[in-house]
């Protein structure tokens, strides 16, 4: 790891056996995996197991280990001046979900009045003859 990157990220706290892929692989393959947006199984294998690398995700995560690297690293680069916090907003981008389309009508809906209700009335030839 770079120098500026190594002080943010947890210590190893398990004593034992070496490990046989090193965290800088797995790191590697979790970056790898965001960039292109593959699968896990996908993970090139040099990177090691996908569950492995998968496995450090998740637990960074869930400890908030990705949010602390980040706010450090985003604090670093803005005491630098390497950050630009201009902010941009277009309203012409902005869109209403699918469903905000049409909006229900006032009073009963014609999907919810029963079958045989007395404003229903024949659409075809064929179901008038039904209802005489």
């Amino acid at each position: 790891m770079g120098p500026g990157l190594e002080p943010l990220l947890p210590r190893g706290i398990k004593p034992g056996r070496p490990q046989v892929w090193t965290r800088r692989q797995l790191i590697d393959g979790i970056r790898w995996r965001t960039r292109t947006g593959a699968p896990w199984r996908d993970v090139p294998e040099r990177y090691g197991p996908c569950d492995r690398v998968y496995d450090l995700f998740r637990r960074w995560q869930r400890y908030g280990t990705w949010a602390r690297i980040l706010t450090q690293l985003q604090a670093e680069a803005d005491a630098k001046g390497l950050i630009t916090w201009d902010v941009n907003v277009d309203s012409t981008v902005c869109r209403a979900h699918q469903h905000a389309a049409g909006a229900a009508k006032k009073g009963t809906s014609k999907r919810n009045r029963p079958a045989g209700s007395s404003s229903s009335r024949p659409t075809t030839a064929w179901d008038a003859r039904a209802v005489d």
